[in-house]
């Protein structure tokens, strides 16, 4: 199948990557587990056991007029433990190669199909200035886009940072959360090329 590159011209791509059906239950199955593997992870509560005092009774068992009780570190306490403390864990979810590359297909599929996905031929920036990059978007039409290069271009990078409604990705770093999160994703032909052999 041949894709439209803006400003004239097509590109031969796989259909295999580009019209793959779109699974929504392995997409939502990877988007979690991607969002899941970057928690920290690293809360951490002491339990009653682990909370500095209270070894002793605090008063005798019987004739005082106050509830029985053998500690002052316990949950109902201030300054005690926590019941249900939390405890550093590992939110990472198993996600496997074929799983992952399907879902990415499947996510590209449906972003072309839905004229999301965007093509041009290169998008180099003289220097990187914001302004630069704003009027040039502005004349392609697009708003809250993702832009796809080949590999890492400092002076893009440099302009785009300050736009929060844009964000630019080497191919190396694509991940499915970045794809699904902006309203049109532009992606140069090499960076194109470049993904269609990632995903081979």
């Amino acid at each position: 199948m041949k894709l439209t590159v803006q400003g004239g011209g097509a590109l031969e791509v796989s259909e295999q990557n580009f019209a793959a059906p779109f699974n929504e239950s392995l997409v939502h199955q990877v988007l979690t587990a991607y969002r899941a593997g970057s928690r920290a992870g690293t809360k951490a509560q002491k339990t009653r056991a682990e909370v500095r005092g209270g070894g002793s009774k605090p008063w005798k068992q019987k004739g005082t007029g106050q509830a029985r009780a053998g500690t002052t570190r316990g949950p109902i306490w201030v300054g005690g433990g926590r019941a249900f403390a939390a405890k550093p864990r590992d939110f990472a979810q198993k996600v496997n190669r074929k799983m992952y590359r399907a879902a990415l297909r499947g996510v590209l599929s449906q972003l072309l199909r839905e004229e999301r996905l965007l093509v041009i031929e290169g998008f180099d920036l003289g220097q990187p200035k914001t302004r630069d990059l704003v009027s040039r978007l502005k004349g392609l039409d697009l708003d809250h886009v993702l832009i796809l290069v080949e590999r890492y271009d400092e002076k893009l990078c440099l302009a785009a940072r300050n736009v929060p409604w844009v964000d630019v990705l080497a191919v190396n770093e694509v991940n499915p959360v970045s794809l699904v999160r902006f309203d049109k994703v532009l992606a140069t032909a090499a960076a194109v090329r470049s993904l269609e052999e990632r995903l081979s």
